[in-house]
């Protein structure tokens, strides 16, 4: 059993004594960093600068920061609200300062989008890498530590501990961690016990032999990371609608980080709960008409093999949708696929088993496989190729003899499949209400849930390929990208320059297994245009320095004006394919780039349809779309209060008009020759602006007031 210490000072003291002065510690990205263990390693390292520190993690998460005086007054009460005593990561606090001693170096294979691209230290230790490469990696850079949050249980006196929110990348370090111990590398594996981190089962569940130290101890009870619920846009509901006419029923869904993830959750519950309002919204956006079998709502249900688990997607559970079981056996997925069973079974199951590849006198470990899938009753037991129940004498496991598959039917047979997933993935991050849903879902719900390595979920490699190929029939992979070239390639995580906005993560292994499945498809979304300084440019380029996705891999493209599939399409198709989602106000000059180079003929004309791309229109169809109560840009709640998500929306309105210099200027004339309207002043106040002091603050409440009346209906 591991060595449990109530102090992580004495915790650290001990593996210092075990690994030495050069210290690699690898961390799992997001919540499950153990940040009070992060912390203690990086201030013995600022104290001894002969200690040398190596951090390999990913998303070092850091409490939202105001750019902004305004932004300040509205951020900073929130902040302190919802993420409470969250301890700041002070290597990533050092980093960002540029602080960091020339003994420490972190090394960081995914960001936090946009919050690294002003950091040198940050941009020059970024390891470009697939998610599933990862463990590879922090072997090769010589990691000797590696920590991680846990949660505990105690069932019949016997400690259990999970992995918790993250499993990824640990769970697929632990086999290999065995065979370099005996080839004599050490390697410390701490678990630091935190109440709050929700007991997850399937693959997370780990033996605590594996861990060499547990932290345990009251004292180290904090808030997890818990960043609220972002507000769905326009375009985000105008692509998610797009995308959720493109979800197989029946089939395997996965779903990519941020808003459009939710916005997709939100309108597949559309799509099954509320299915004529659901196809009226496509009418208004004028997509064309979805292949029937995907416009109906969920008959059969869906299973998720997500990288990430999505709070919705608990919503997607409730609501019946999430409800499609794979079992962790080739022989039954192999009989679901062909409709010889279904989850009910009768005595026809033994007789189909030999033709799904099971030897008809069945060995032990196949035995105890179907029995934990329910093919036989759980109080079944197998001995010395024989079978019996607690009523019956043994049976000879043999299913090529009809009378042994009639005793067995009669005395030994389950009545249907038990231990079905409805849900793979490797990690979760998300509000703080969504940990404690997790926390208190019960058990049989929760696990139907597998959290696992990463090497599982994002690829198809291994021994179990078949088995995986089966379980994520018709899959959709849905991802999203910054950029897209006129020519089908996908920049999702770099700027034209090299700095680095957040990372290739699963994207390219999603792609990839979408190419390799069969009736797989990728789907990138990507917001048709961008706003910057104060001008509008389009996300849909002619070329572009650097790419994620290269272009034979191109797929199927959704931006808010609809969906371009460019799988199996010629250059030519594809550029004109994207031109039809493309903002009209860019798409003259995207023609005339493609003409100039050929790659499209001199007399390409688009319809007169695809040259109505505009914000305009697809504003005027949501505003019709939401008098009936839909698309709200909170569906799923938030921890904002209504005064705060009115104040934001104010803000960002306000910031958009002020993003040049002349926009300031018209803005700050407007706000002095207008009177503050006495409805405002509970606003006002929120923002610390009810009584204001020097001129700076009087400009400030006249500029939010202007804000807020300009937001109103």
């Amino acid at each position: 059993m591991p060595q449990v210490f109530s102090s992580i000072d004495e915790c650290v003291d001990a593996t210092l004594a075990r690994v030495g002065r050069h210290v690699v510690l690898g961390l799992p990205l997001g919540i499950g960093k153990p940040n009070l263990v992060a912390n203690e390693f990086h201030r013995r390292a600022v104290q001894d600068p002969s200690l040398r520190l190596t951090i390999l993690t990913a998303l070092s998460l850091a409490r939202p920061k105001a750019r902004t005086d305004l932004e300040r007054r509205l951020l900073d009460p929130i902040v302190a609200r919802v993420f409470a005593d969250y301890p700041e990561l002070e290597y990533a606090e050092a980093a960002r300062r540029g602080t960091l001693p020339p003994n420490i170096e972190v090394i960081e294979f995914y960001f936090e989008p946009g919050a690294w691209l002003g950091v040198d230290s940050a941009q020059q230790g970024y390891l470009s890498a697939n998610y599933t490469h990862v463990a590879r990696d922090f072997l090769a850079r010589g990691a000797n530590v590696i920590a991680q949050l846990v949660a505990k249980r105690t069932v019949d006196g016997e400690v259990q501990l999970s992995l918790g929110a993250n499993p990824d990348v640990t769970v697929d370090l632990l086999p290999q961690l065995g065979a370099l111990r005996a080839a004599g590398r050490d390697i410390v594996l701490i678990g630091a016990v935190h109440p709050r981190m929700p007991f997850m089962f399937g693959s997370a569940v780990v033996d605590p032999e594996s861990f060499d130290f547990l932290i345990d101890h009251p004292r180290y009870d904090y808030e997890l990371y818990c960043p609220p619920n972002l507000p769905l846009r326009t375009v985000d509901h105008a692509i998610a609608l797009h995308v959720s006419a493109l979800v197989r029923d029946g089939g395997t869904l996965q779903i990519g980080i941020g808003e459009l993830g939710d916005a997709l959750v939100y309108a597949l519950l559309l799509r099954h709960q509320q299915n004529d309002a659901w196809r009226a919204a496509l009418t208004t956006l004028e997509a064309p008409a979805a292949d029937a079998t995907d416009c109906a709502p969920f008959r059969h249900g869906l299973y998720a093999c997500s990288e990430m688990l999505v709070d919705q997607m608990l919503d997607l559970m409730r609501a019946g949708i999430l409800r499609r079981h794979v079992y962790p056996s080739l022989p039954l997925m192999r009989l679901l696929d062909r409709g010889r069973i279904t989850e009910r079974f009768d005595a026809g199951i033994l007789e189909a088993l030999p033709e799904a590849g099971v030897a008809p006198l069945l060995d032990e470990a196949t035995f105890a496989e179907l029995r934990r899938c329910g093919v036989f009753r759980a109080d079944t037991r197998y001995r010395d190729g024989r079978i019996r129940s607690a009523d019956s004498d043994w049976i000879t496991a043999d299913l090529g003899d009809a009378a042994a598959r009639q005793a067995l039917a009669a005395h030994c047979l389950g009545r249907e499949l038990t231990g079905g997933i409805v849900a793979h993935a490797a990690f979760f991050l998300g509000p703080r209400g969504f940990y404690a849903k997790l926390r208190e879902m019960p058990e049989r719900e929760r696990r139907r849930i597998d959290m696992c390595g990463v090497g599982f979920v994002n690829q198809l490699y291994g021994a179990d390929f078949e088995l995986r190929s089966l379980q994520r029939r018709h899959a959709r992979f849905v991802n999203t990208a910054m950029m897209v070239t006129a020519l089908g390639a996908a920049v999702s995580d770099t700027l034209e320059d090299g700095r680095v906005v957040s990372g290739v993560g699963g994207q390219y292994n999603f792609v990839a297994m979408a190419h390799a499945l069969p009736g797989a498809r990728s789907i990138l979304c990507v917001r048709a245009t961008r706003d910057k300084a104060g001008e509008t440019h389009s996300n849909i380029v002619w070329n572009y320095g650097q790419a994620t996705i290269a272009r034979h891999l191109r797929d199927i493209v959704v931006t808010e004006y609809g969906v371009a599939d460019l799988r199996s399409a010629t250059d030519a198709e594809v550029i004109a394919r994207l031109l039809a989602v493309t903002d009209s106000r860019f798409q003259p000059a995207l023609i005339a780039r493609a003409q100039a180079a050929g790659k499209l003929p001199r007399g390409f004309r688009l319809p007169d349809s695809q040259r109505r791309n505009t914000p305009q229109r697809l504003a005027a169809a949501f505003t019709t779309l939401r008098r009936d109560g839909l698309f709200s840009d909170y569906p799923f709640g938030t921890d904002l209060t209504s005064e705060e998500i009115r104040l934001a929306a104010a803000l960002r309105a306000l910031a958009a008009r002020t993003a040049t210099r002349a926009g300031k200027l018209a803005a700050g004339l407007a706000a002095l020759r207008q009177p503050v309207a006495h409805d405002l002043e509970p606003a006002l106040a929120r923002m610390g602006l009810a009584a204001p002091r020097g001129w700076r603050e009087h400009l400030a409440r006249r500029l939010v007031a202007l804000a807020l009346r300009s937001g109103r209906p």
